[in-house]
């Protein structure tokens, strides 16, 4: 977190360009492989079009499990384009990364706090707004702070403050602990010849496989907590 960014003010706002850029990437990768893959459509799918349907699929998987009915229908979109691109950016640092005067202009999005903590907050803003529209102003807000007793205001406050910061810091935790484990690594393999080179390099393609690994479950889990919120929001218990 002590590495030095590129930034630029603008209405007293402070933007950080690498994550602009890194942002920018991963949605430009979304689109080119939905793009791709959604090329001549068939009836019955093969190659490109079966791993799209088997995406799409799954994150339906995700949303049904969580919203019940007619009611997942509406959120299908969301969910796809939100795994697919957490997914992505969780990969990107792993696979390459583009500095520029120490700058790391291009990396994995998610390695970021503010970028997995404005996910967090896109996603829970929806699962608020979902809620004011499904069951009212007064509705959303008896069912959200006020169950199971008034008293439990401050407590469920806190819930949701707890709610945003669990779920933005916990994806933000495994990508950044990924690839500042990788970092070391190769500082290791430069720093003392052969006898570094050789076991940095071992213990290094493991760690990719497994950081990939835990960057597909991450991106799992964001989706999956982010459709349980929402199912709270919209569908509150008596």
């Amino acid at each position: 977190m002590n590495d030095p960014i590129s930034k630029f003010k603008l209405l007293g706002l402070t933007f950080n360009i690498g994550n602009m850029v890194s942002v920018t990437v991963a949605a430009v990768f979304v689109f080119l492989f939905v793009f791709i893959c959604s090329r001549k459509l068939q009836v019955i799918p093969s190659g490109k079009q079966n791993l799209l349907e088997m995406i799409v699929d799954f994150t339906n998987g995700i949303v049904n499990t969580s919203v019940e009915g007619a009611k997942a229908k509406a959120y299908g979109l969301f969910a796809f384009v939100l795994f697919v691109f957490i997914f992505i950016s969780n990969q990107m640092g792993l696979l390459f990364q583009i500095d520029y005067n120490g700058v790391a202009y291009v990396k994995s999005p998610t390695s970021d706090p503010i970028v997995t903590l404005t996910l967090a907050a896109i996603t829970l803003a929806w699962a608020h707004f979902a809620g004011v529209s499904k069951l009212g102003f007064k509705g959303y807000f008896s069912s959200t702070y006020l169950k199971p007793f008034k008293l439990w205001l401050p407590l469920n406050v806190f819930e949701e403050l707890a709610n945003f910061l669990t779920l933005g810091l916990r994806l933000y935790g495994n990508i950044f602990a990924g690839e500042l484990l990788l970092g070391l690594l190769s500082k290791l393999a430069l720093g003392y010849g052969v006898l570094g080179y050789i076991p940095s390099v071992l213990v290094a393609m493991i760690w990719e496989a497994f950081s990939i690994f835990i960057g597909s479950v991450q991106a799992f889990v964001f989706v999956t907590l982010t459709f349980v919120y929402i199912s709270q929001k919209i569908q509150p218990e008596e």
